[in-house]
């Protein structure tokens, strides 16, 4: 495999060789310094264009001794343009100016590289600015919602911010905020996301033709980058919504080569809630629920070649009820949450290799707690039961961009992880009088893993027609003496016709070496991160998808359609009745192991990115099922989101100069769940002393059999901007579910009596 690729290296570094000079550097805002992920800088003489990556780098080739026409854009800005002699290796940093949002598209669409042109598939991108005009619950805009609105990204129930990719569950989605895996991104029951819209800079979801940068996980990857804060002038911005509240500030730190950013939000139920329910109780107990998350970050410029970063994360959900008597209080806590801490270090060797390292820890734990504090005797008893689960991750990795030619870049890269695992453990305290009394803990231990990857990853672009990603990915999973090895090769294919059309094709291997359990009723959310084991081998998956890409209309629209086939194996479910709180049982007793799922469909997407109307129309048909040898007799069954048919319709306009409407309708067929056929009796034999209940017993006709009736939902928004001085005002109002359509939640069973001439129950 070296030789191979050693010998493609050679061959396309001969064929792309030529007489010229680079320019390299960095695309910004020219407002806050903040780099541009994405922006795409061209040359209209030898049609020569390049992306920036997630840096905001970007070296492009040019003929020496020419006169460059260079053009560079980004979703949101105003084209920047500029004559630059060739004459010499040139480093220049382009700075773009923000406009509205609407105008920007149009004056941005013209230039933007087409779709048939990108050797990429599957890949969703839609703009901060954009997402912050979508109908926001309670105020309060979330990138996940606005994902979900894509073809083949589902939310499971009704209002969740989880994402179910093409027939994939949560934990197959790779969520990364500044390159650090984030484990779980959902606040308050899964209604609202993790991600502050306010500290975010850039978000991209590539569901299908996956890099070989990205690896273990199998559905998809959600590359999120924090903003790097203004190192021009210092602002701030504050909202108070029904769901949160929130305050950011961001600016430079003595000078430019610094700046930071530093945004807050939290809830404020429980200011209000828990006096509330304190005197409504009679002060008997109280209740609160709240949610928090922080966002800091810093960034320094240690020279040209040089930068320096340093990311902050922690979010957090806690639910507590208390109740109180004269011989002491009680208490409840749940509470789930993260922590994030990344330090990456940006390097250009020279005009053609950058590179950046980043170390980084992140940790992910569930907690519930029962606390009782009685007196008895003039001592303080304490009884305390408490189940904690936990994943604890350090990870160090380093990745190199090679711009060999406008039309061959090179990527490559090394990646080593620590995982802490402590899958469930439970502790159990009781005080007695006389100093008794009973101190244990038992459950699932701590249990380590260590994983590592390599990859290298070749874009090729030959002639005016054919374009290629080829890579492949070496991960390397070690946990109690046994090792998993993988060969994970990758391949996207791109033939363009006349320029104006694209036929594309890719194959992706993934591996995935942690699973997830979750609770699947009505509960609040639990969430245990397990490991791969030598009982418990990783999941896998392997992805083909075919599609076809057109610009419209003198590139007013984008028109895509993608038809996908994807296995799953190795995948893991709770057997019937088991529960996370069987802390004494080991977890890996509690599953049934080596599922298989499948699933296949067909994505359209049509987008218009210009005028004072943009928006989208996106249109999925999907099927997706499991099997478990010890689940539903063996059979195959379709999946919990099994959703055959999904429509989303999103519409921005802009009114006038200071209203912006925006309005989103969403329809998707009934998911489906398992309904009991009938039911029968069995009389006890055992004489308790009181009247025998029979047993009763439900017959079920296999795991969902039946579907939820239809989903469809119009939700619509205003906001109204005013601008005083060097502040601006902006008042959203949002109604969600305008038609007022009942949607089902969940299903439960009701009994109805037959009832006599009189309208008496009959027994």
């Amino acid at each position: 495999m070296k030789s191979v690729l050693t010998l493609i290296f050679l061959a396309f570094s001969s064929i792309f060789y030529s007489q010229s000079v680079t320019i390299s550097g960095f695309v910004k805002d020219a407002g806050t310094g903040e780099v541009l992920y994405g922006a795409t800088v061209y040359d209209r003489n030898t049609k020569h264009a390049v992306i920036t990556n997630e840096y905001g780098f970007y070296s492009l080739d040019l003929p020496l001794d020419t006169l460059a026409d260079i053009a560079v854009s980004y979703v949101g800005y105003s084209l920047y343009e500029d004559y630059i002699a060739c004459t010499k290796n040139q480093s220049i940093n382009f700075y773009l100016k923000s406009e509205n949002i609407l105008d920007e598209v149009l004056i941005q669409a013209k230039k933007e590289k087409p779709i048939q042109e990108r050797n990429e598939m599957g890949v969703v991108q839609i703009p901060v600015k954009q997402l912050q005009s979508l109908p926001a619950l309670g105020g309060e805009t979330d990138i996940i919602k606005a994902l979900q609105l894509m073809p083949g990204i589902q939310s499971g129930q009704e209002g969740s911010s989880q994402l179910y990719v093409r027939g994939g569950s949560p934990d197959q989605n790779l969520m990364l905020l500044d390159d650090v895996p984030l484990y779980n991104v959902n606040h308050l029951g899964g209604f609202v996301s993790v991600f502050n819209t306010d500290a975010i800079n850039s978000v991209k979801l590539i569901k299908g033709g996956f890099p070989a940068q990205y690896g273990n996980r199998l559905s998809s990857i959600v590359d999120i980058r924090m903003k790097e804060g203004n190192n021009q002038d210092f602002n701030g911005k504050a909202s108070i919504g029904i769901i949160a509240s929130k305050v950011s500030v961001e600016g430079p730190l003595k000078n430019e080569n610094t700046s930071y950013l530093i945004s807050v939000r939290r809830t404020l139920y429980d200011i209000l809630l828990r006096p509330v329910s304190y005197f409504t109780s009679e002060k008997m107990g109280s209740m609160g629920y709240h949610f928090y998350d922080v966002n800091a970050k810093v960034n320094h410029r240690l020279s040209e070649k040089n930068r320096l970063y340093f990311s902050l994360y922690s979010g957090d959900d806690k639910l507590g009820f208390a109740s109180y008597s004269d011989t002491g209080k009680s208490k409840f806590n749940l509470r789930w949450g993260n922590r994030l801490a990344a330090l990456r270090y940006n390097h250009i060797f020279n005009d053609k290799l950058f590179s950046n390292t980043t170390l980084s820890y992140t940790r992910y734990r569930f907690l519930t707690e029962n606390i009782n504090k009685e007196k008895k005797d003039n001592q303080t008893l304490k009884d305390y039961n408490g189940f904690k689960s936990a994943i604890n991750d350090l990870k160090l990795k380093t990745d190199l961009s090679y711009y060999i030619s406008p039309n061959y870049k090179l990527r490559f890269g090394v990646e080593s992880t620590h995982h802490a695992f402590k899958p469930g453990v439970t502790t159990y305290h009781h005080d007695a009088l006389n100093n008794g009394g009973l101190d244990t803990i038992f459950g699932n231990y701590r249990l380590n893993s260590l994983e590592g990857a390599a990859y290298i990853e070749n874009d090729i672009k030959l002639g005016n027609h054919f374009g290629a990603n080829i890579g492949i990915r070496y991960n390397l999973y070690r946990v109690a003496q046994k090792n998993y090895a993988s060969f994970e090769p990758r391949a996207l294919l791109n033939y363009r016709i006349k320029n104006k059309y694209a036929i594309k094709a890719s194959y992706s291997k993934m591996q995935q070496n942690i699973h997830l359990l979750t609770s699947a009723g009505m509960e609040m959310p639990v969430d245990l991160w397990l490991p791969a084991t030598s009982k418990v081998p990783p999941q896998t998956s392997e992805q083909w998808s075919l599609g076809f890409a057109q610009t419209i209309g003198e590139k007013k629209y984008e028109f895509s359609i993608e038809t996908y086939y994807k296995t799953m194996r190795n995948l893991i479910a709770y057997k019937d009745g088991a529960t996370y709180m069987s802390s004494s049982i080991d977890w890996q007793d509690k599953i049934e192991k080596n599922g298989v799922g499948t699933s296949y469909g067909i994505e359209l997407l049509l987008q218009k990115k210009e005028g004072k109307s943009t928006g989208w129309i996106s249109y999925t048909w999907a099927k997706t099922n499991r099997h478990f040898s010890g689940i539903n007799e063996g059979k195959t069954y379709p999946f919990r989101y099994d959703r055959r048919h999904d429509i989303s319709i999103v519409v921005n306009r802009k009114l006038t100069e200071k209203i912006d409407f925006s309005a989103t309708w969403n329809y998707g067929s009934g998911y489906p769940y398992t309904l009991a056929i009938g039911k029968y009796e069995i009389p006890l034999n055992v004489d308790y002393g009181w009247e025998n209940e029979p047993d009763e017993i439900i017959i079920y006709d296999g795991r969902n059999n039946e579907r939820m009736r239809d989903y469809h939902r119009l939700d619509i928004g205003f906001n109204f901007h005013k601008i005083k001085k060097n502040r601006e005002r902006i008042w959203n109002v949002s109604i969600f579910n305008v038609y007022n359509r009942q949607n089902p939640y969940f299903y439960y069973y009701d009994t109805i009596y037959d009832k006599d001439s009189n309208g008496n129950p009959i027994e």
